[in-house]
Protein backbone atom coordinates (compact mmCIF):
# COMPACT_ATOMS: atom_id res chain seq x y z
CA UNK A 1 0.00 0.00 0.00
CA UNK A 2 2.80 2.40 0.91
CA UNK A 3 4.54 1.72 -2.39
CA UNK A 4 1.35 2.46 -4.35
CA UNK A 5 0.86 5.77 -2.54
CA UNK A 6 4.49 6.77 -3.09
CA UNK A 7 4.22 5.98 -6.82
CA UNK A 8 0.98 7.99 -7.01
CA UNK A 9 2.62 11.04 -5.42
CA UNK A 10 5.68 10.70 -7.64
CA UNK A 11 3.68 10.34 -10.86
CA UNK A 12 1.47 13.29 -9.91
CA UNK A 13 4.48 15.52 -9.22
CA UNK A 14 6.20 14.32 -12.39
CA UNK A 15 3.06 15.11 -14.38
CA UNK A 16 3.04 18.65 -13.01
CA UNK A 17 6.73 19.03 -13.94
CA UNK A 18 6.16 17.67 -17.46
CA UNK A 19 3.05 19.74 -18.21
CA UNK A 20 4.39 22.87 -16.48
CA UNK A 21 1.00 23.48 -14.89
CA UNK A 22 2.93 24.93 -11.98
CA UNK A 23 6.61 25.84 -11.70
CA UNK A 24 8.78 22.73 -11.62
CA UNK A 25 10.40 23.77 -8.34
CA UNK A 26 7.00 24.05 -6.67
CA UNK A 27 6.01 20.65 -8.09
CA UNK A 28 9.20 19.00 -6.80
CA UNK A 29 8.80 20.51 -3.34
CA UNK A 30 5.14 19.45 -3.24
CA UNK A 31 6.14 15.92 -4.19
CA UNK A 32 8.86 15.85 -1.52
CA UNK A 33 6.37 17.13 1.04
CA UNK A 34 3.97 14.38 0.05
CA UNK A 35 6.63 11.74 0.71
CA UNK A 36 7.18 13.21 4.17
CA UNK A 37 3.43 13.18 4.92
CA UNK A 38 3.26 9.53 3.89
CA UNK A 39 5.87 8.75 6.53
CA UNK A 40 8.34 7.34 4.02
CA UNK A 41 10.89 10.15 4.33
CA UNK A 42 12.43 11.50 7.51
CA UNK A 43 15.50 13.62 8.21
CA UNK A 44 17.86 10.65 7.93
CA UNK A 45 16.40 9.47 4.63
CA UNK A 46 16.23 12.95 3.09
CA UNK A 47 19.48 14.56 4.17
CA UNK A 48 21.99 11.99 5.39
CA UNK A 49 21.47 8.75 3.48
CA UNK A 50 23.87 8.23 0.60
CA UNK A 51 21.38 5.84 -0.99
CA UNK A 52 18.15 7.83 -0.68
CA UNK A 53 19.04 11.38 0.35
CA UNK A 54 19.77 14.64 -1.41
CA UNK A 55 22.96 14.26 -3.44
CA UNK A 56 24.93 17.16 -2.00
CA UNK A 57 27.82 16.54 -4.41
CA UNK A 58 25.51 17.52 -7.28
CA UNK A 59 24.03 20.51 -5.43
CA UNK A 60 27.35 22.03 -4.40
CA UNK A 61 29.05 21.34 -7.73
CA UNK A 62 26.28 23.23 -9.51
CA UNK A 63 26.32 26.02 -6.94
CA UNK A 64 30.09 26.47 -7.14
CA UNK A 65 30.14 26.53 -10.94
CA UNK A 66 27.31 29.10 -10.96
CA UNK A 67 29.35 31.32 -8.64
CA UNK A 68 32.45 30.96 -10.84
CA UNK A 69 30.44 31.85 -13.92
CA UNK A 70 28.94 34.80 -12.05
CA UNK A 71 32.45 36.17 -11.55
CA UNK A 72 33.57 35.39 -15.11
CA UNK A 73 30.54 37.23 -16.46
CA UNK A 74 31.82 40.48 -14.96
CA UNK A 75 34.81 40.40 -17.34
CA UNK A 76 32.79 40.51 -20.60
CA UNK A 77 34.71 37.59 -22.09
CA UNK A 78 31.65 35.91 -23.60
CA UNK A 79 30.64 39.05 -25.45
CA UNK A 80 34.26 39.33 -26.61
CA UNK A 81 34.18 35.83 -28.13
CA UNK A 82 30.87 36.38 -29.92
CA UNK A 83 31.90 39.72 -31.46
CA UNK A 84 35.31 38.29 -32.39
CA UNK A 85 33.56 35.48 -34.24
CA UNK A 86 31.49 37.93 -36.29
CA UNK A 87 34.52 40.07 -37.18
CA UNK A 88 36.71 37.11 -38.10
CA UNK A 89 34.11 35.84 -40.59
CA UNK A 90 33.73 39.27 -42.22
CA UNK A 91 30.02 39.13 -41.50
CA UNK A 92 29.29 35.99 -43.54
CA UNK A 93 26.16 34.61 -41.82
CA UNK A 94 26.77 30.86 -41.98
CA UNK A 95 30.46 31.15 -41.08
CA UNK A 96 29.44 33.36 -38.13
CA UNK A 97 26.86 30.78 -37.08
CA UNK A 98 29.47 28.02 -37.17
CA UNK A 99 31.92 29.97 -35.02
CA UNK A 100 29.21 30.86 -32.50
CA UNK A 101 28.15 27.21 -32.37
CA UNK A 102 31.73 26.08 -31.74
CA UNK A 103 32.17 28.70 -29.00
CA UNK A 104 28.85 27.64 -27.44
CA UNK A 105 29.73 23.94 -27.53
CA UNK A 106 33.20 24.49 -26.07
CA UNK A 107 31.92 26.75 -23.30
CA UNK A 108 29.08 24.32 -22.51
CA UNK A 109 31.58 21.50 -22.03
CA UNK A 110 33.70 23.56 -19.62
CA UNK A 111 30.94 25.42 -17.76
CA UNK A 112 27.36 24.32 -18.35
CA UNK A 113 24.96 24.68 -21.24
CA UNK A 114 22.31 26.83 -19.54
CA UNK A 115 24.79 29.45 -18.37
CA UNK A 116 26.49 29.49 -21.76
CA UNK A 117 23.33 30.26 -23.74
CA UNK A 118 22.35 32.91 -21.19
CA UNK A 119 25.57 34.74 -21.98
CA UNK A 120 25.86 34.06 -25.72
CA UNK A 121 22.26 34.61 -26.84
CA UNK A 122 21.99 38.38 -26.16
CA UNK A 123 25.17 39.08 -28.11
CA UNK A 124 23.96 36.84 -30.92
CA UNK A 125 20.91 39.08 -31.23
CA UNK A 126 23.21 42.09 -31.56
CA UNK A 127 25.31 40.46 -34.26
CA UNK A 128 22.26 39.30 -36.22
CA UNK A 129 20.84 42.81 -36.11
CA UNK A 130 24.07 44.20 -37.58
CA UNK A 131 24.16 41.49 -40.26
CA UNK A 132 20.48 41.91 -41.16
CA UNK A 133 19.69 38.21 -40.76
CA UNK A 134 16.94 36.54 -38.72
CA UNK A 135 18.22 35.54 -35.27
CA UNK A 136 16.02 32.46 -34.85
CA UNK A 137 18.28 30.08 -36.82
CA UNK A 138 21.33 31.27 -34.85
CA UNK A 139 19.62 30.86 -31.49
CA UNK A 140 18.20 27.45 -32.34
CA UNK A 141 21.58 26.26 -33.62
CA UNK A 142 23.25 27.50 -30.42
CA UNK A 143 20.74 25.59 -28.31
CA UNK A 144 21.57 22.43 -30.27
CA UNK A 145 25.30 23.06 -29.89
CA UNK A 146 24.99 23.68 -26.15
CA UNK A 147 23.23 20.36 -25.57
CA UNK A 148 25.70 18.44 -27.73
CA UNK A 149 28.78 20.19 -26.30
CA UNK A 150 27.54 19.75 -22.75
CA UNK A 151 27.47 15.98 -23.27
CA UNK A 152 31.27 15.87 -23.52
CA UNK A 153 32.13 16.33 -19.85
CA UNK A 154 30.95 15.61 -16.35
CA UNK A 155 30.01 19.23 -15.69
CA UNK A 156 28.61 20.21 -19.08
CA UNK A 157 25.01 19.09 -18.58
CA UNK A 158 23.08 18.49 -15.32
CA UNK A 159 22.17 14.88 -16.30
CA UNK A 160 25.90 14.09 -16.55
CA UNK A 161 26.47 15.45 -13.05
CA UNK A 162 23.73 13.19 -11.69
CA UNK A 163 25.11 10.16 -13.54
CA UNK A 164 28.65 10.82 -12.31
CA UNK A 165 27.57 11.23 -8.72
CA UNK A 166 25.52 8.03 -8.69
CA UNK A 167 27.95 5.90 -10.69
CA UNK A 168 31.31 7.04 -9.33
CA UNK A 169 32.55 7.85 -12.84
CA UNK A 170 35.25 10.51 -13.01
CA UNK A 171 35.69 13.64 -15.11
CA UNK A 172 38.26 11.75 -17.18
CA UNK A 173 35.85 8.85 -17.75
CA UNK A 174 33.33 11.21 -19.31
CA UNK A 175 35.91 13.04 -21.39
CA UNK A 176 37.54 9.85 -22.73
CA UNK A 177 34.26 8.11 -23.57
CA UNK A 178 32.05 10.99 -24.72
CA UNK A 179 34.32 13.76 -26.04
CA UNK A 180 35.22 11.84 -29.25
CA UNK A 181 31.59 11.34 -30.27
CA UNK A 182 30.73 14.92 -29.33
CA UNK A 183 33.38 16.22 -31.76
CA UNK A 184 31.90 14.04 -34.51
CA UNK A 185 28.36 15.13 -33.63
CA UNK A 186 29.34 18.79 -33.84
CA UNK A 187 30.57 18.20 -37.39
CA UNK A 188 27.28 16.47 -38.17
CA UNK A 189 25.36 19.37 -36.62
CA UNK A 190 27.24 21.92 -38.74
CA UNK A 191 26.29 19.97 -41.87
CA UNK A 192 22.66 19.74 -40.76
CA UNK A 193 22.51 23.46 -40.04
CA UNK A 194 23.83 24.17 -43.52
CA UNK A 195 20.93 22.18 -44.95
CA UNK A 196 18.27 23.40 -42.52
CA UNK A 197 19.19 27.08 -42.28
CA UNK A 198 21.37 27.77 -45.32
CA UNK A 199 18.56 29.14 -47.54
CA UNK A 200 17.66 31.92 -45.05
CA UNK A 201 21.25 32.96 -44.27
CA UNK A 202 21.91 35.27 -47.20
CA UNK A 203 25.11 37.30 -47.23
CA UNK A 204 24.58 41.05 -47.56
CA UNK A 205 27.96 42.78 -48.12
CA UNK A 206 26.61 46.19 -47.15
CA UNK A 207 25.12 44.95 -43.87
CA UNK A 208 28.30 42.99 -43.18
CA UNK A 209 30.17 46.30 -43.02
CA UNK A 210 28.11 47.11 -39.91
CA UNK A 211 30.13 44.51 -38.06
CA UNK A 212 33.37 46.45 -38.54
CA UNK A 213 32.65 49.10 -35.86
CA UNK A 214 32.15 46.37 -33.27
CA UNK A 215 35.39 46.37 -31.28
CA UNK A 216 35.65 43.20 -29.25
CA UNK A 217 38.40 44.68 -27.10
CA UNK A 218 36.04 47.32 -25.72
CA UNK A 219 33.73 44.73 -24.10
CA UNK A 220 36.46 43.36 -21.80
CA UNK A 221 35.58 45.33 -18.69
CA UNK A 222 38.24 43.99 -16.32
CA UNK A 223 41.35 42.44 -17.95
CA UNK A 224 43.03 41.74 -14.60
CA UNK A 225 39.98 39.86 -13.31
CA UNK A 226 39.83 37.94 -16.60
CA UNK A 227 43.39 36.72 -16.12
CA UNK A 228 42.59 35.63 -12.58
CA UNK A 229 39.46 33.84 -13.76
CA UNK A 230 41.45 32.06 -16.43
CA UNK A 231 44.01 30.83 -13.90
CA UNK A 232 41.36 29.58 -11.48
CA UNK A 233 39.39 27.86 -14.24
CA UNK A 234 42.54 26.05 -15.41
CA UNK A 235 43.24 24.90 -11.85
CA UNK A 236 39.63 23.80 -11.32
CA UNK A 237 39.60 21.80 -14.57
CA UNK A 238 42.95 20.24 -13.60
CA UNK A 239 41.37 19.30 -10.28
CA UNK A 240 38.42 17.71 -12.07
CA UNK A 241 40.73 15.65 -14.27
CA UNK A 242 42.98 14.61 -11.40
CA UNK A 243 40.43 14.19 -8.63
CA UNK A 244 40.90 10.40 -8.50
CA UNK A 245 44.62 10.91 -7.87
CA UNK A 246 44.27 13.68 -5.29
CA UNK A 247 41.19 12.04 -3.69
CA UNK A 248 39.13 15.23 -3.72
CA UNK A 249 35.61 15.13 -5.17
CA UNK A 250 34.76 17.51 -8.07
CA UNK A 251 32.23 19.30 -5.86
CA UNK A 252 34.96 20.23 -3.37
CA UNK A 253 37.35 21.20 -6.19
CA UNK A 254 34.69 23.55 -7.57
CA UNK A 255 33.90 24.97 -4.14
CA UNK A 256 37.55 25.69 -3.45
CA UNK A 257 37.93 27.33 -6.86
CA UNK A 258 34.83 29.44 -6.30
CA UNK A 259 36.02 30.49 -2.85
CA UNK A 260 39.46 31.54 -4.05
CA UNK A 261 38.05 33.38 -7.07
CA UNK A 262 35.46 35.25 -5.01
CA UNK A 263 38.08 36.33 -2.47
CA UNK A 264 40.57 37.27 -5.20
CA UNK A 265 38.02 39.20 -7.29
CA UNK A 266 36.98 41.56 -4.52
CA UNK A 267 33.44 41.67 -5.96
CA UNK A 268 30.41 42.38 -3.85
CA UNK A 269 28.45 39.16 -3.21
CA UNK A 270 25.32 40.41 -4.97
CA UNK A 271 27.25 40.68 -8.27
CA UNK A 272 28.13 37.01 -8.52
CA UNK A 273 25.29 35.51 -6.47
CA UNK A 274 22.72 36.90 -8.90
CA UNK A 275 23.89 34.23 -11.36
CA UNK A 276 23.07 31.42 -8.95
CA UNK A 277 19.88 29.69 -10.06
CA UNK A 278 18.44 29.04 -6.62
CA UNK A 279 15.18 27.62 -7.98
CA UNK A 280 17.14 25.01 -9.96
CA UNK A 281 19.09 23.94 -6.87
CA UNK A 282 15.91 23.65 -4.80
CA UNK A 283 14.27 21.71 -7.64
CA UNK A 284 17.11 19.20 -7.52
CA UNK A 285 16.69 18.80 -3.77
CA UNK A 286 12.99 18.07 -4.02
CA UNK A 287 13.60 15.67 -6.89
CA UNK A 288 16.24 13.72 -4.98
CA UNK A 289 13.86 13.34 -2.04
CA UNK A 290 11.12 11.98 -4.31
CA UNK A 291 13.41 9.49 -6.03
CA UNK A 292 14.84 8.50 -2.63
CA UNK A 293 11.33 7.66 -1.46
CA UNK A 294 10.90 5.31 -4.43
CA UNK A 295 14.16 3.62 -3.45
CA UNK A 296 13.11 3.46 0.21
CA UNK A 297 9.88 1.54 -0.45
CA UNK A 298 11.58 -0.84 -2.89
CA UNK A 299 9.99 0.35 -6.14
CA UNK A 300 13.31 1.11 -7.82
CA UNK A 301 14.79 -2.17 -6.65
CA UNK A 302 11.87 -4.17 -8.07
CA UNK A 303 12.08 -2.35 -11.41
CA UNK A 304 15.82 -2.91 -11.47
CA UNK A 305 15.39 -6.64 -10.91
CA UNK A 306 12.77 -6.85 -13.68
CA UNK A 307 14.90 -4.92 -16.17
CA UNK A 308 18.03 -6.88 -15.27
CA UNK A 309 16.14 -10.12 -15.89
CA UNK A 310 14.81 -8.86 -19.25
CA UNK A 311 18.16 -7.58 -20.51
CA UNK A 312 20.33 -10.32 -19.05
CA UNK A 313 23.78 -10.11 -20.58
CA UNK A 314 22.52 -8.60 -23.84
CA UNK A 315 24.16 -5.27 -23.15
CA UNK A 316 24.16 -4.15 -26.78
CA UNK A 317 20.38 -4.53 -26.81
CA UNK A 318 20.15 -2.80 -23.43
CA UNK A 319 22.27 0.14 -24.62
CA UNK A 320 20.20 0.60 -27.77
CA UNK A 321 16.94 0.48 -25.83
CA UNK A 322 18.26 2.84 -23.15
CA UNK A 323 19.67 5.30 -25.71
CA UNK A 324 16.48 5.60 -27.75
CA UNK A 325 14.08 5.44 -24.81
CA UNK A 326 16.07 8.13 -22.98
CA UNK A 327 16.09 10.30 -26.09
CA UNK A 328 12.35 9.93 -26.61
CA UNK A 329 11.45 10.69 -22.99
CA UNK A 330 13.94 13.55 -22.73
CA UNK A 331 12.31 15.15 -25.73
CA UNK A 332 8.95 15.12 -23.97
CA UNK A 333 9.93 16.05 -20.43
CA UNK A 334 12.94 17.77 -18.92
CA UNK A 335 15.88 15.36 -18.90
CA UNK A 336 16.85 16.19 -15.30
CA UNK A 337 14.00 14.40 -13.49
CA UNK A 338 14.16 11.56 -16.00
CA UNK A 339 17.85 10.86 -15.38
CA UNK A 340 17.47 11.17 -11.61
CA UNK A 341 14.75 8.52 -11.75
CA UNK A 342 16.45 6.10 -14.14
CA UNK A 343 19.98 6.24 -12.69
CA UNK A 344 19.33 3.69 -9.90
CA UNK A 345 17.92 1.27 -12.49
CA UNK A 346 20.98 1.60 -14.71
CA UNK A 347 23.18 1.11 -11.66
CA UNK A 348 21.55 -2.26 -11.04
CA UNK A 349 22.23 -3.30 -14.64
CA UNK A 350 25.87 -2.21 -14.47
CA UNK A 351 26.38 -3.97 -11.13
CA UNK A 352 24.99 -7.18 -12.61
CA UNK A 353 27.60 -6.94 -15.36
CA UNK A 354 30.51 -6.86 -12.88
CA UNK A 355 32.04 -3.80 -14.52
CA UNK A 356 32.50 -5.27 -18.00
CA UNK A 357 32.95 -2.67 -20.79
CA UNK A 358 29.62 -3.62 -22.33
CA UNK A 359 27.82 -3.05 -19.05
CA UNK A 360 29.67 0.21 -18.33
CA UNK A 361 28.60 1.49 -21.74
CA UNK A 362 25.04 1.64 -20.42
CA UNK A 363 26.04 4.83 -18.60
CA UNK A 364 27.17 6.40 -21.87
CA UNK A 365 23.94 5.32 -23.56
CA UNK A 366 21.94 7.02 -20.80
CA UNK A 367 24.01 10.22 -20.96
CA UNK A 368 23.90 10.49 -24.75
CA UNK A 369 20.21 9.66 -24.92
CA UNK A 370 19.27 12.24 -22.31
CA UNK A 371 21.58 14.99 -23.61
CA UNK A 372 20.90 14.54 -27.34
CA UNK A 373 17.20 13.81 -26.88
CA UNK A 374 16.85 17.20 -25.24
CA UNK A 375 17.31 18.74 -28.70
CA UNK A 376 14.13 17.14 -30.02
CA UNK A 377 11.63 19.68 -28.70
CA UNK A 378 11.52 23.19 -27.29
CA UNK A 379 10.99 21.85 -23.74
CA UNK A 380 13.39 18.91 -23.89
CA UNK A 381 16.28 20.72 -22.21
CA UNK A 382 16.63 23.73 -19.94
CA UNK A 383 18.92 25.46 -22.46
CA UNK A 384 16.14 25.34 -25.07
CA UNK A 385 13.66 27.00 -22.72
CA UNK A 386 16.19 29.72 -21.88
CA UNK A 387 16.88 30.47 -25.55
CA UNK A 388 13.17 30.75 -26.36
CA UNK A 389 12.66 33.08 -23.41
CA UNK A 390 15.50 35.39 -24.48
CA UNK A 391 14.23 35.46 -28.06
CA UNK A 392 10.72 36.37 -26.94
CA UNK A 393 11.93 39.15 -24.62
CA UNK A 394 13.85 40.75 -27.50
CA UNK A 395 10.93 40.68 -29.92
CA UNK A 396 11.92 37.57 -31.90
CA UNK A 397 9.57 34.86 -30.60
CA UNK A 398 10.30 31.27 -31.56
CA UNK A 399 7.27 29.00 -31.35
CA UNK A 400 7.31 25.47 -29.94
CA UNK A 401 6.83 23.94 -33.38
CA UNK A 402 9.31 26.27 -35.09
CA UNK A 403 12.01 24.91 -32.79
CA UNK A 404 10.73 21.33 -32.77
CA UNK A 405 10.55 20.84 -36.53
CA UNK A 406 14.33 21.35 -36.64
CA UNK A 407 14.99 19.67 -33.31
CA UNK A 408 13.40 16.38 -34.31
CA UNK A 409 15.67 16.16 -37.35
CA UNK A 410 18.81 17.02 -35.37
CA UNK A 411 17.95 14.66 -32.51
CA UNK A 412 17.15 11.73 -34.80
CA UNK A 413 20.33 12.07 -36.86
CA UNK A 414 22.68 12.66 -33.92
CA UNK A 415 21.23 9.80 -31.86
CA UNK A 416 21.59 7.44 -34.82
CA UNK A 417 25.25 8.45 -35.13
CA UNK A 418 25.68 8.05 -31.36
CA UNK A 419 24.32 4.50 -31.46
CA UNK A 420 26.77 3.63 -34.25
CA UNK A 421 29.58 4.97 -32.06
CA UNK A 422 28.46 2.94 -29.03
CA UNK A 423 28.14 -0.24 -31.05
CA UNK A 424 31.51 0.13 -32.80
CA UNK A 425 33.41 1.07 -29.65
CA UNK A 426 31.88 -1.27 -27.08
CA UNK A 427 30.10 -4.15 -28.84
CA UNK A 428 31.38 -4.74 -32.39
CA UNK A 429 34.34 -6.77 -31.16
Amino acid sequence: MAAALVVTVFVSAYGLIATERIHRTAAALAGAGGMVLLGVVDVQVAFYSQRTGVDWNVIFLLFAMMVIVGVVKQTGVFEYLAILAARRTAGRPFATMVLLMVITAGASALLDNVTTVLLIAPVTLLVCDRLGVPPAPFLIAEAFASNIGGAATLIGDPPNIIIASRSGLSFNDFALNLAPIVVLLMLVLIGLCRVLFGPVLRHDPERALAVVPLNEGQVIRDPRLLRRCGLILVLVLAGFMGHTAIHVEPSLVALMGAGVLVAWSGLEPRRFLEEVEWSTLVFFMGLFVMVGALVEVGVVGQLGDAITSAVGDRYAFGSAALLWASAALSGIVDNIPYVATVTPLVQSLVDAGDGTPGAQALWWALALGADLGGNATAVGASANVVVLGIAARHGHPISFWHFTRYGLVVATVTITVAWGYLWLRYYAA
